[in-house]
């Protein structure tokens, strides 16, 4: 038997950043765990590649990359004479790697259709105090602050704000990989001029265009990846999909899947019922479950289900309409005729076909963890008055548009 010691501090490298160093044995103890290495096998973007075909990265490298940031932001603030302990330091490294911990696969998709009763994030916190639980208490400070409980805001606002790790991280990542240049913002000058000012992570007053940057860098994000139409369609199909599998197993018809999968399809899922048992059945679960399962079901003998199958697997995906205004019942019952009689539907059955919606995007929110700038003098400002950007006043307003999808002709 070899009982030679594991080195504990590795380097990774990474497309974005080049080397990112693992801070000590607790957190590469925490990267090895099976709950962080099904992060492998999440994408960060779920059917993106469907447009962008560079864009299968997963859940795993944004988390190592929001935790070099999170170790690049911490030397600057100490830098700048911010006191912040050892154990606080490592309670923000452990927080920023597993805040997105609770994704499931194609997690938005996912929360609409079978998991409907619990949000991502409720789901995170139930894996870090399981962890806490398994690594004998060594993650509660960082629980504590995951939660906005501890007594230093601006440890909390490192990781949940509107510039935070995570939004440094993603925005950067997700331009890479896309290929969409505009959403490549300079994440190292922002976190070179962050410090902080009565207990608030503020932005020092020269790193005000980065911000601005930032904020437009967002929104382009939304509108040209994240809320991209074809995407959308995809994740609406995707949605479809998963209530057609829940609402025939429901019924009592037996479908190929995972027992994972398979565990919530059966049961009505939420944060009353999320046991222990159903968090080991959730860390069992990642993309591949699905894609195998709906593979299968392209064969099944439930025409909506092998139709909406096969359409999502080869890509054969909706048109997708977007407008600014509401889709009027006139245009939605003259598809949904058509298209009721294409393929021989009832008044039910047409809805998995077609439906509507609407969606939003607020690149910068005034109203709630606002980012803030330092001036020399010590005064504090939001960043909309601030700024001589008449943009970014326009940007704090919410964009509605509405969609609807339909099956191509």
């Amino acid at each position: 038997m070899n009982d030679k010691k594991t080195n504990k501090l590795k380097i990774l490298n990474d497309p974005i950043y080049g080397f990112i160093l693992i801070p000590n044995a607790l957190i590469f103890d925490l990267i090895q765990h099976p709950y962080f290495q099904r992060l492998r096998r999440i994408s960060q973007m779920g059917l993106s590649h469907l447009v962008y075909p560079g864009a299968h990265h997963t859940r795993f490298h944004h988390a190592l990359g929001c935790m070099h940031l999170m170790q690049k932001a911490i030397r600057i603030l100490k830098f700048k004479g911010v006191e912040i302990s050892d154990e606080e330091a490592n309670a923000l490294y452990i927080a920023i790697l597993l805040h997105d911990i609770g994704h499931g696969p194609f997690s938005h998709a996912l929360e609409q259709s079978i998991a409907t009763g619990i949000h991502h994030e409720a789901i995170s916190l139930k894996f870090m105090e399981a962890l806490n639980e398994e690594f004998n208490g060594e993650l509660s400070l960082a629980i504590t602050i995951f939660r906005g409980k501890y007594h230093r805001k601006f440890l909390y606002q490192l990781i949940a704000s509107q510039l935070d790790m995570d939004r440094l991280d993603y925005l950067k990542r997700d331009s890479f990989y896309t290929g969409v240049s505009e959403g490549n913002i300079n994440s190292e000058r922002l976190i070179t001029m962050l410090n902080v000012a009565n207990d608030d992570l503020v932005v020092e007053e020269k790193g005000i265009y980065s911000v601005e940057k930032f904020i437009v860098a967002r929104r382009l994000m939304y509108w040209q990846v994240y809320l991209h139409k074809t995407g959308l369609g995809a994740e609406k199909l995707l949605e479809k999909v998963l209530v057609r599998a829940k609402e025939l197993v429901l019924k009592g018809t037996k479908l190929p899947v995972s027992k994972a999968f398979e565990h919530f399809l059966m049961n009505q899922i939420n944060e009353d019922n999320f046991t222990d048992k159903t968090l080991k059945m959730f860390s069992k679960m990642d993309d591949y479950d699905v894609l195998a399962s709906i593979k299968e079901w392209i064969s099944n003998d439930d025409f909506i289900l092998s139709k909406l199958s096969e359409s999502l697997i080869n890509r054969k995906l909706p048109k997708v309409e977007l407008q600014n205004d509401p889709f009027s019942k006139e245009q939605i019952l003259t598809i949904k005729k058509e298209v009721r009689s294409n393929f021989k539907l009832n008044d039910s059955e047409v809805n998995y076909f077609v439906y509507s919606g609407e969606i939003s995007n607020q690149a910068y929110d005034s109203t709630k963890n606002t980012i803030k700038l330092l001036f020399k003098n010590g005064e504090v400002k939001d960043v909309i008055e601030a700024s001589d950007h008449l943009n970014i006043q326009a940007l704090s307003k919410p964009v509605f548009k509405y969609y609807m999808c339909y099956p191509k002709k």
